[in-house]
């Protein structure tokens, strides 16, 4: 069955607060799980949002800034602990490697996990298979850092009528969405002839950035965009200063790109409420949400591609 949403773990930049955790997002897509730059207290925040160590197959580091990366000794220790047998795959820059293998062997534990590591150094796709495409584009921050798009490839809806027409049923439906088409009464049945395209979806993380080509071409028409917005417009020279985002150079990246869900996190310790977020990006895009720690967000509903 196809589960696709976003769990908020944390929603804090550089420290944390009193309601805001350090950064971290997990998201179920199917039988993956994606974790995104996971910062200190990651683990706990799972616990609470009935999240284990066995549901993530993916972790993806953005850049090796403490609140992106500092959870991190704690669930590699986790993944071994709770003796997950199927491997885990984690995406990091390679620059940051020191900065890795400090964080991976930060303490005695026995390491009795299938972690598989991959750095990255070179934009582009970092993974494919039969289901989606993950690629990577290199940022604009004080340090090396990678934004990431995962693309669902095009699939098929079956069309039960058009079946029943064609007298396909059983393993023959089954076939002709693996082959895209079959022999059927002596002539060929196309795929195209007994169903209708379906879009995949498609989401974009862009965290610790300043406004640069490579985040529109990220964020392009995604379903869903997670996007830094660490200050106000009001701040708008203290974000260049020290490369971040304001919530409306977010809002403009989404209202460019066509994004139709744009979630807004990553938010400086001198703002209380989420509140001005919204309503300044809303001006500029109207789907719009500022996320709070142990919130759940869908994805946009997949659509038809109708002729």
């Amino acid at each position: 069955m196809s589960e696709r949403k976003l769990i908020i773990l944390g929603t804090a930049s550089q420290v944390p607060t009193r309601y805001r955790n350090h950064n971290g997002y997990f998201i179920r897509w199917d039988k993956e799980g994606f974790l995104f730059d996971p910062g200190e207290g990651t683990q706990r925040k799972m616990i609470y949002a009935g999240i284990s160590s066995s549901n993530i197959t993916k972790i993806f580091i953005t850049h090796f800034h403490g609140d992106h990366c500092l959870g991190l000794p704690g669930i590699i220790q986790r993944i071994s602990l709770d003796k997950v047998n199927h491997p885990v795959e984690i995406y990091y820059p390679a620059s940051g490697q020191k900065y890795y293998e400090n964080l991976k062997e930060a303490c005695i534990f026995h390491g009795s996990s299938n972690i598989q590591e991959h750095p990255i150094s070179i934009p582009g796709i970092i993974f494919k298979n039969d289901q989606i495409t993950i690629e990577t584009k290199n940022l604009e921050h004080t340090v090396d850092t990678w934004g990431f798009r995962i693309q669902e490839n095009k699939g098929y809806t079956m069309l039960p009528k058009k079946l029943a027409a064609a007298g396909v049923k059983g393993e023959a439906v089954r076939k002709v969405k693996r082959l895209g088409k079959i022999n059927i009464d002596n002539h060929t049945l196309y795929l195209e002839d007994v169903s209708v395209p379906k879009l995949g979806q498609s989401m974009a993380f862009v965290m610790d950035t300043r406004l640069c080509p490579a985040v529109y071409e990220l964020a392009k028409k995604v379903d869903l965009m997670i996007c830094e917005s660490t200050y106000l417009s009001s701040e708008e020279n203290e974000a260049e200063k020290y490369y971040h985002l304001t919530s409306s150079q977010a809002a403009g990246i989404a209202k460019t790109s066509n994004v139709k869900k744009l979630v807004l996190t990553h938010f400086s310790q001198r703002y209380s409420s989420n509140e001005e977020f919204v309503k300044e990006a809303s001006i500029i895009h109207l789907n719009v949400i500022a996320v709070k720690d142990g919130d759940i967000v869908t994805f946009p509903e997949r659509k038809r591609i109708l002729y």
